[in-house]
């Protein structure tokens, strides 16, 4: 048993909810974002404005987010460079054969294939082709075996999720609103929780709702302490920055835990928003204003998972506009702050508490 121990110590294997839960579910969130959703993107402008170059870089990037997700995750376990490599195929042939669930496929497919490689990885003097085979045909191999229920189940979940948010929107729209924009600020992928589900239509919206309280929620009640750099930083980048605060202080994370509880069943009960682009977007808040470019997206060209439970293209009107903008930016910001200043008010909260570190 020492020497095993010594052995996953020297290939730096550790089985641990950090490493799989975070490290590489977030890494997999970084690889989904460099391929499916920015070409999701490239791709509906190409698509608004009739240009083809950029209906084709769009398309070439989306088709290559199975690869990029098992590229990111074996850069997150730390695989050596031949490991890094081989991830590709077995990423694309996790993400094919996992269908709609796929990036949840990939992701457990290629922590396994990523950890197999690393363990014969330059122990033979034949490690190019050792180490490459290993990791393929292991990757391929669980690709073909088990990435089609894996795929099926979370696709199952998803729609669940979503058909329940359709049949009881208020408290479906406080539970997903709540749960992901948590999870947004958490060192979790909220973005890769929801690619995994798959989460579109009114779920998707209600998630896009509950992150952006957070990150513009987090971004209009400290900017006393933090300033425009804390703006930008916390309303475009990641509300991810006031954990240390939150650890410090829990009563800082009232606010926009609230007002996530105010703004969801708002989007799936009085404005129906809902979002169908790729589902990634319902994860992403205002990050790089992701999730509202994801709502709008949906419009236009929905996604393929969106499609397939039963989305459509739609011409947006004042309503839908007008919604958008504010569950993702007014609502947020207005809410927030009132009830931040109610929890100043009962002493729970103090100047600096919400201060970020440089």
């Amino acid at each position: 048993m020492e020497k095993f121990k010594a052995f996953l110590k020297r290939k730096d294997i550790v089985f641990s909810a950090k490493r799989y839960g975070i490290d590489a579910l977030g890494a997999m969130a970084q690889g989904l974002f460099c391929s499916l959703l920015i070409g999701t993107i490239i791709k509906t402008l190409g698509t608004l404005t009739d240009a083809q170059f950029l209906i084709d870089i769009g398309t070439y990037a989306m088709a290559v987010s199975g690869p990029a997700m098992a590229i990111a995750i074996g850069n997150a376990l730390k695989a050596d460079p031949m490991v890094l490599y081989s991830l590709a195929a077995v990423g694309y042939a996790a993400n094919a054969e996992g269908g709609a669930g796929g990036p949840l496929a990939v992701l457990i497919i290629a922590i396994v294939a990523a950890e197999c490689g690393k363990a014969v990885s330059k122990e033979t003097k034949v490690d190019i082709l050792v180490t490459p085979a290993v990791t393929i045909l292991v990757g391929v191999a669980l690709a073909k075996l088990i990435a089609p229920p894996i795929g099926t189940a979370a696709n199952s979940f998803g729609i669940l999720i979503d058909k329940a948010t359709t049949l009881q929107p208020f408290l479906m729209g406080i539970l997903v609103s709540v749960l992901v924009g948590i999870a947004l600020t958490l060192p979790i992928s909220s973005a890769a929780i929801c690619s995994v589900l798959g989460l579109t239509g009114l779920a998707g919206g209600a998630a896009v709702a509950g992150c952006c309280a957070q990150m513009i929620g987090f971004a209009v009640i400290s900017f006393k302490e933090n300033k425009w750099g804390g703006l930008v930083s916390q309303g475009l980048g990641t509300s991810m920055l006031q954990m240390p605060n939150i650890v410090k202080n829990p009563r800082i994370w009232i606010a926009p835990i609230l007002t996530s509880a105010i703004t969801g069943p708002l989007a799936t009960c009085l404005f129906r928003m809902e979002m169908n682009g790729a589902p990634i977007n319902s994860g992403m808040g205002t990050c790089g204003m992701c999730g509202p470019i994801g709502v709008f997206t949906g419009w236009v060209t929905p996604s393929e998972v969106a499609v397939s439970r039963g989305a459509s293209a739609i011409t947006p009107g004042a309503m839908n506009w007008i919604g958008m903008l504010l569950i993702c930016i007014v609502l947020p910001a207005v809410i927030s702050l009132a009830i931040h200043l109610a929890v100043k008010k009962l002493g729970w909260v103090k100047e600096g508490d919400l201060t970020l570190k440089a």
